[in-house]
Parts: C-alpha cells; structure tokens; sequence
C-alpha cells in the first residue's frame, strides 16, 4: 500500500478514486507515565512515555486506515492527513484519514 500526504504519486496514474478511508484510536493516560511526566515538568526535557503512547497511537490508526482502504481494493493512500482531539480527562483521539485510489 503506498500512502502520501500530496494528492498525486510521482510515477503513478490515479485511474479510481474509491472515497475517504479512516482509522482511529483513543488512548487515555496511565498513571505511572503521568508520574513520570510530572518529574520531567519539573526537570525539563522531552516526556519519553507521551511521545512514545502517541507514537503507537500514530501507528494504530494508519494500520486501521489502511484496512479500511484495503477492504475498498485501494492500491494507495492520497492526501493523508492527522487530528487529534481531547475526548475527555486524560484521553485523546487520533485519528488518520486520506482518499483511497487504484493506481497503475
């Protein structure tokens, strides 16, 4: 599965366009990062656990997008884009969605 952020492939021809495709994932804190990021706050620097949980998060919902485009008989991704949203305390969506096309 090839999956782009532009709207074109460089050396493919789009010959369908099958529609928007999604994934999603909701991931809540857990108590033990959160302890951890409290001592960085104070310490300064990157908080490791956060990026490492959005990170998964990230990949989750990609692979979840991509099923969604391979249940439609997509060869590719176009115009894949992020958003996260706050869904209550201490959880937060991702979510991944771009145009699933057949390409030659």
């Amino acid at each position: 599965m090839i999956i782009v952020t532009s709207e074109s492939i460089t050396g493919k021809e789009i010959v369908e366009t099958l529609g928007l495709v999604k994934g999603n994932t909701i991931r809540a804190r857990h108590i033990g990062r959160d302890i951890t990021a409290a001592l960085k706050n104070i310490t300064g620097g990157e908080i490791e656990e956060y990026t490492k949980l959005m990170g998964e998060a990230r990949e989750q919902a990609i692979d979840r997008m991509v099923e969604n485009a391979e249940n439609l008989g997509a060869d590719a991704i176009i115009g894949v884009r992020f958003s996260t949203s706050y869904v209550m305390a201490q959880a937060a969506e991702v979510l991944a969605y771009g145009t699933a096309v057949k390409v030659k």
